[in-house]
């Protein structure tokens, strides 16, 4: 499991180890955001039965590839990335160095080493400027708005290549702003309440006229845990005169993982309000370069396949996030 401390990472480990399943986590602790924050993920995985904790950054290709070959996984779930739309703006560079870098390490570590099921972590973000809703798997996305997106674009065809040239059976999931407890602090969600508990004022951009897929962590995970117990594998109606991008000739499939709802950043705010028991402080401003002004997933292939669909409402989901986050900064 490579990003064990971040967000989906930690979450995603506890319910594995939760299982019974033996759980190496690796992550090479970077500041992007708190330390602290990581390091507290993973002060509740370390001591459990079955975890063990590597870190290691991804481009340090010897140090991955010497776990690989002592552990020899079975299966691999790669949630590491420098994330971030807005950072991505300014240090375009760090993405291809840990998105594009750190991935093809993974991936090939995977190849030498047999790994029987790749899952790996996509993003909402690869479908740029499409204004086509929901956004479909099986639509071509091949004009991204950030150098985040087009990293998680490159990794779903470096992903392929390996599947169709190697066999390695590889399942990208393309995540639509998650939230919940433990989240990341640079996010909507954990942001917008740290500014209202603080009486600071929050932005809102393209004048709050935004939607977003917010989907609950716990949905998320329980859509990995199933799709790690199916590995990809070819379709065999893939027609390369009418191809697919969702599937292929090839032991490789996409899958969106979202709440298939979209909800107004307004109406977010009026549940975070709620929640917390005091008004926010709002400020309008501009569309930022880079950021999509709507999201919204289609999950019927993901429904169909492992008969799971999304489905926290928001109010439940925002009421568990500020209770964890009072608990956690002890307010």
């Amino acid at each position: 499991m490579t990003g064990a401390a971040g967000f989906i990472g930690y979450h995603l480990c506890d319910r594995l180890l939760r299982s019974g399943t033996e759980t190496v986590g690796v992550d090479n602790l970077n500041d992007y955001y708190s330390v602290d924050l990581k390091k507290a993920r993973l002060a509740q995985l370390e001591g459990r039965k079955g975890f063990r904790f590597e870190r290691i950054d991804l481009t340090d290709s010897e140090a991955l590839a010497s776990l690989f070959r002592e552990c020899r996984f079975n299966q691999v779930f790669n949630l590491a990335a420098q994330p971030g739309v807005r950072y991505s703006l300014q240090f375009p560079m760090e993405y291809v160095r840990s998105n594009i870098v750190g991935f093809q390490n993974v991936l090939e570590c995977c190849r030498r080493n047999e790994v029987g099921h790749l899952i790996f972590a996509s993003s909402s973000s690869v479908y740029g400027a499409s204004r086509r809703m929901p956004f479909s798997i099986h639509d071509v996305v091949d004009h991204p708005l950030n150098v985040y997106a087009a990293s998680k674009k490159a990794n779903e065809l470096f992903a392929h290549s390996y599947s169709s040239l190697y066999g390695l059976p590889a399942t990208g999931v393309r995540f639509f702003t998650v939230y919940g407890p433990w989240g990341r602090p640079d996010m909507a969600v954990y942001l917008f309440t740290d500014h209202i508990i603080a009486g600071k004022p929050i932005e809102l951009f393209n004048n709050g006229e935004m939607e977003r897929d917010f989907t609950y962590v716990d949905d998320i995970v329980e859509s990995l845990t199933k799709l790690g117990e199916r590995p990809a594998t070819p379709n065999p109606d893939w027609d390369p005169q009418n191809p697919d991008p969702a599937t292929s000739y090839a032991p490789y499939r996409l899958y969106n993982i979202g709440n298939h709802s979209p909800e107004p950043v307004h109406k977010l705010i009026s549940i975070l309000e709620k929640a917390i028991g005091r008004p926010a402080i709002k400020v309008l401003a501009p569309m930022q370069p880079g950021e999509a002004r709507a999201t919204f997933a289609d999950i019927d292939d993901l429904a169909r396949d492992v008969g799971f669909s999304p489905s926290t409402p928001l109010e439940v989901g925002i009421g568990r996030f500020v209770e964890w986050y009072r608990a956690y900064h002890k307010v």
